[in-house]
């Protein structure tokens, strides 16, 4: 009878054991996903700082009068990025997404970025058309966005670029 009697207290010790040891590896686990958001934050500080980064995004209308195929974003004349999509990134695009095509960093002062639209246009042409617009970059980040929306009254897609 001591014997069973001890069996069940060495049972509920190591009960106690696991579930500390489980403790500690969960406190562990949320102290190493903390240090992984920390790390991805430094990061993106140290590779984009705010006195130099700009960020470009990309939002679509309907798309009734341009199906796009490629964008191409240059700043000051240098290709920054190339983009092809496919009929599913497309289609998130028309259903209100929007796709951050580039983010880099530029010195202050201004600049020239131009975005060129490569798709199928009204009549099933081929359609190649670019959007410029100059800004300025200050110590601050800068965002700017594109934008593909169709003109129901010209029947046909309009292109523009704006500082957010």
């Amino acid at each position: 009878m001591t014997l069973q009697v001890h069996a069940q207290a060495i049972d509920a010790t190591t009960n106690d054991d696991q579930s500390e040891l489980a403790q500690e590896i969960e406190t562990l686990r949320q102290a190493m996903v903390n240090l992984n958001r920390d790390l991805f934050i430094l990061e993106e500080d140290l590779l984009f700082p705010s006195s130099t980064q700009v960020a470009v995004y990309l939002a679509m209308d309907v798309g009734e009068y341009f199906a796009l195929d490629s964008v191409e974003v240059s700043i000051n004349d240098e290709t920054r990025t190339q983009y092809l999509y496919t009929e599913r990134q497309v289609n998130a695009l028309y259903r209100g997404g929007v796709q951050r095509l580039y983010v880099g960093n530029i010195p202050q002062g201004e600049h020239e970025l131009t975005a060129y639209f490569i798709g199928i246009g009204p009549q099933g042409r081929e359609y190649k058309r670019a959007v410029s617009i100059s800004f300025e970059k200050t110590d601050e980040p800068v965002a700017l966005e594109l934008s593909v929306v169709d003109s129901t009254a010209k029947q046909q897609p309009l292109f523009s670029a704006k500082v957010l």
